[in-house]
């Protein structure tokens, strides 16, 4: 956008005669601009956030299924944590494919392929009996979703310029926190209430009613999603001219393409793979190991457990508004960044020192949640500051394939931990060093122009 003498705003450059429309190059007052916006997160943002909470409870479920599955199946928790781990390993092998797929044949396609193929999978996931069908199902979940959430990140970069980017990253990601708000309650009372009903578990009943929706959401997603701005037929054409100027303007002033060889070189692409190895590091170790951990403080029946674990969540909601508010308010990332990362660290710490005590240990792990979650939309508003096009679609996806080994290293690392020493303390202390060298990393990056 280009700032006039009297303070308005009007549309970038046409000259090129991309916007033809009269209404397209007239002043554009702050105000029509902001509804513009409004209009977009109302259409997209409810059905974003729906489809995120959905997927992230099919992904993290097995955290509850864990309080009795083991215990039916005779599993270890090395053998759990593996196989929590193992869904990581797809989402690698798949996710930059994924990513690329849907720049190409648009987010509609793409999203409802993930969605119905992922819930399907989830629901089998109440019949395996061995762990080698264990680590086979997860594997297969995780091929499934692979570019689901680097996909939506992608999305949202057709949708808002920079500017207006960590306020709508964060409202997705919301999904995250909510997931555990509403989907940890409904696993723990599926636990004990459906436990025996037609002869299964309750975990197995759990898993089905789960995936359903993800299923019924894909369908939805196909009718509903547009592929791009210029298909928007609920935006005006004035309200689609500003959007596509707006984000013409944007990507002007970010560098030119780079291929896939350029980008895994780029040490900008490898520093915010670090970052979000070490941040997804304590992200997963509190969605697949935060039921346990309460747990083991002494709470004993799964709707206990499920109702407790919402409270981490619901504060972590909270911190993720406020922070990426903040930052974009302030235009300033860096900061916001390593203090979200640090808290996190300090909140995983202190959940170590008071493991054995239920009130302090479930407020370091409310501490905990809401700084490593807090640090998450933030943290995406990075790469999609030095990338466009087909790189943004590879960059995002490299970067969250890479970020999402993390989701292996760290359930697995647990598990290990849990069998040799009977206590996950020790490796809670070492994700909070992990989350410390992220927030080190995240101070190397060059300071950028608000």
């Amino acid at each position: 956008m280009k700032t006039l003498a009297d303070g308005s705003l009007t549309a970038a450059n046409t000259a090129d005669n991309l916007y033809d429309s009269p209404a397209a190059v007239a002043p554009i007052e702050e105000a029509e601009e902001n509804e513009t916006y409004l209009r977009v997160t109302l259409r997209l943002m409810p059905f974003l956030l729906i489809a995120y909470i959905f997927a992230y409870i099919d992904r993290i479920n097995v955290g509850f299924a864990k309080l009795h599955m083991l215990g039916d199946l005779s599993f270890s928790n090395a053998v759990y944590g593996l196989g929590a781990g193992l869904f990581f390993i797809g989402y690698f092998c798949f996710e930059v494919p994924s990513n690329v797929l849907m720049h190409r044949i648009g987010a509609r396609r793409t999203i409802s392929r993930i969605m119905v193929l992922w819930g399907l999978i989830s629901a089998g996931m109440a019949f395996v009996e061995t762990p080698a069908q264990f680590y086979a199902m997860r594997f297969l979940l995780g091929v499934a979703e692979a570019g689901f959430y680097p996909g939506i990140l992608l999305y949202l970069t057709y949708w808002y310029p920079s500017a207006r980017r960590a306020k709508a990253i964060a409202l997705f990601m919301l999904a995250i926190p909510f997931a555990g708000v509403f989907g940890a309650p409904l696993s723990g009372w599926l636990l004990d209430s459906m436990n025996g009903v037609h002869g299964m578990k309750g975990w197995q009943w759990m898993f089905i009613v789960e995936a359903l929706p993800s299923v019924l959401c894909g369908v939805f997603a196909f009718f509903y999603l547009d592929d791009k701005v210029s298909d928007a037929k609920w935006l005006t054409p004035r309200q689609r001219a500003i959007i596509e100027g707006n984000m013409e303007a944007d990507e002007a002033q970010i560098q030119g393409h780079a291929g896939l060889r350029e980008l895994f070189c780029d040490p900008r692409v490898l520093r915010l793979a670090a970052i979000c190895f070490c941040m997804l590091l304590g992200q997963y170790a509190l969605t697949f190991w935060l039921p346990s951990l309460i747990k083991q403080a002494g709470v004993e029946t799964a709707l206990d457990v499920g109702m407790l674990t919402a409270i981490p969540f619901s504060v972590a909601a909270i911190a993720m508004v406020v922070l990426g508010r903040s930052s974009d308010n302030k235009g300033e990332r860096r900061l916001h960044l390593c203090f979200s990362l640090l808290l996190g660290a300090a909140g995983l710490i202190c959940s170590g020192l008071f493991s054995n005590n239920l009130p302090l240990a479930l407020l370091s792990l409310t501490v905990a949640s809401a700084g490593i979650l807090a640090a998450t939309p933030i943290f995406w508003t990075l790469p999609s500051a030095i990338l466009k096009g087909v790189s943004s679609a590879a960059g995002l996806a490299l970067i969250c394939a890479f970020g999402s080994l993390a989701g292996f290293v760290s359930p697995y690392m647990i598990g290990w931990v849990k069998d040799t020493t009977q206590s996950t303390d020790a490796a809670l202390f070492v994700l909070a060093m992990m989350l410390v060298l992220g927030g080190v990393i995240t101070l190397t990056i060059p300071k950028a122009k608000r």
